[in-house]
């Protein structure tokens, strides 16, 4: 009655590579704000946090205006690509505040055997960031995955329906329909639910680590 499966593989592709450009490019651009010096730093720090103040609603008319004009919509292009154009003000935040526990001496070490700021990074930095990579990992795969308000804006294919949108739609032809399909709509609800179950309890001790070590940097 649903292509199920469909909207399945959808949410798996979208939500791969949105957690995947998130974490990177948030945690590049947190190791910038960590560990070099430039002009204005402390201020540029600032201004990107106080996005966090600006509701998501006030910019989505704008937004849709701009990957109207691109030619994106009825694509998942506007669903994945912003994320790997920084990964969002508090993923920027988390990062950047883990990094600053991490004692800069490594970095010195490294530079001493001539490794240059990227080796540093991935070498160094990356590894010793598990517990909030996964943090970031889960929260924004439950942020992904559950997300209605994206692709009930930008996708208009029903072939192209993440879970979350084509449950919505099968509800609504259902209902309209008079058919009793309330059994098939918790099993479906059940497929969509229980990804988010087993990957918290699978990462929730990192989760929580991650939180810790994060809100208790200076």
């Amino acid at each position: 009655m649903a292509p199920l499966a469909r909207f399945f593989i959808n949410t798996v592709f979208v939500t791969v590579f949105s957690v995947s450009g998130r974490i990177l490019s948030a945690a590049l651009v947190a190791y910038g704000f960590a560990r070099f010096r430039f002009p204005y730093r402390n201020l540029l720090f600032i201004l990107m946090l106080s996005t966090l103040m600006l509701p998501y609603q006030v910019t989505i008319i704008p937004t849709f205006l701009l990957f109207k004009a691109l030619g994106w919509l009825d694509t998942y292009n506007p669903l994945i690509i912003p994320h790997w154009l920084g990964g969002g003000a508090f993923a920027i935040f988390l990062f950047r505040q883990f990094f600053m526990t991490i004692p800069k001496d490594l970095d010195e070490a490294a530079k001493i055997d001539g490794a240059n700021s990227l080796w540093i990074f991935l070498r160094i930095i990356l590894p010793l960031s598990k517990p909030v990579i996964i943090t970031m990992v889960l929260i924004a795969f439950l942020d992904t995955w559950n997300d209605f308000f994206g692709p009930l804006i930008y996708l208009n294919s029903p072939d192209k329906y993440t879970l979350s949108l084509g449950l919505a739609n099968f509800k609504r032809v259902a209902t309209a329909g008079g058919q009793a399909t309330e059994h098939l709509l918790m099993a479906a609800s059940m497929v969509m639910t229980l990804p988010s179950i087993l990957i918290f309890v699978l990462l929730q001790r990192w989760y929580i680590q991650g939180v810790v070590f994060s809100s208790g940097s200076k």
